[in-house]
């Protein structure tokens, strides 16, 4: 008869727990795995799976007490990698949004807002678009699964271990989050100039032409500049899409 003692059960639950938590950490704030729609028994499922598969390949992990100040330090340390390897993907939709609710606020579509229950927040039509074609092009270049290689790969570069794991550069993770911010200006900016140029043309119109309804004329010709400038500069905006992805993809292996 087999007899299991509290080392014995302790030592398989870590090598299950800890690797699992690094991956969890990815699919909860990695783009399209998150999705609200995948319910948290699918995520687990597959966090498991992943986990299972890749018990055989990992090396033994430090034999510590779970509850203990060293191994909340080891859990900690796959929450902060499996989050860092999702939100380095999760830039690029972040700033597609954002470049999507800069073109909307300018054509005049903020009163044209609706709850995006994947944000949980306000997003205009533009926003919800653009994101689609993110998500569409993201899916295309089979980044879904490039996020579960790298995070695979991740445990050659940050074995588990009970030392605090030096590698990760936290202040160029944090540049990198200003991208949001640099990139969605860089894709917004043809449609935020050329609408910039039809309101000022509408300003003069009705300086010109006082006895002009402006609130009747600027909406719906603001609005319908915006979509014809929106159709011709998406070509254009794929390509700083593709970057963006392509960046993302080699900052994913986490080697700062």
């Amino acid at each position: 008869m087999v007899s299991l003692n509290t080392d014995i059960l302790q030592s398989w639950i870590v090598l299950l727990l800890w690797p699992m938590t690094r991956i969890l950490a990815m699919i909860a704030v990695a783009p399209v795995l998150s999705h609200r729609s995948i319910s948290a028994r699918v995520k687990i499922s597959m966090a498991l799976m992943m986990t299972l598969a890749l018990l055989p390949s990992l090396p033994q992990p430090p034999l510590l007490d779970i509850f203990s100040w060293r191994g909340m330090l080891v859990l900690a340390q796959q929450m902060v990698i499996g989050f860092a390897i999702g939100f380095s993907m999760r830039i690029v939709f972040a700033a597609v949004e954002m470049a999507g609710q800069m073109i909307g606020m300018t054509m005049g579509l903020g009163f044209a807002m609706f709850y995006d229950p994947q944000t949980q927040g306000q997003s205009n039509a533009i926003s919800q678009f653009m994101v689609l074609l993110t998500t569409l092009i993201f899916l295309s270049l089979d980044g879904h699964l490039l996020m579960i290689s790298a995070v695979m790969e991740s445990f050659a570069n940050f074995p588990l271990s009970a030392e605090w794991q030096g590698g990760l550069d936290f202040m160029k993770m944090a540049n990198w989050g200003g991208k949001i911010f640099s990139a969605g200006l860089l894709i917004s900016l043809p449609a935020i100039a050329a609408l910039l140029i039809t309101n000022m043309a509408l300003g003069i119109l009705t300086r010109t032409a006082p006895q002009l309804n402006l609130f009747g004329i600027g909406f719906p010709v603001t609005i319908a500049i915006g979509y014809v400038v929106v159709a011709l500069v998406l070509p254009g905006i794929l390509q700083p899409i593709l970057q963006l992805i392509q960046e993302s993809t080699a900052n994913m292996a986490l080697r700062f």
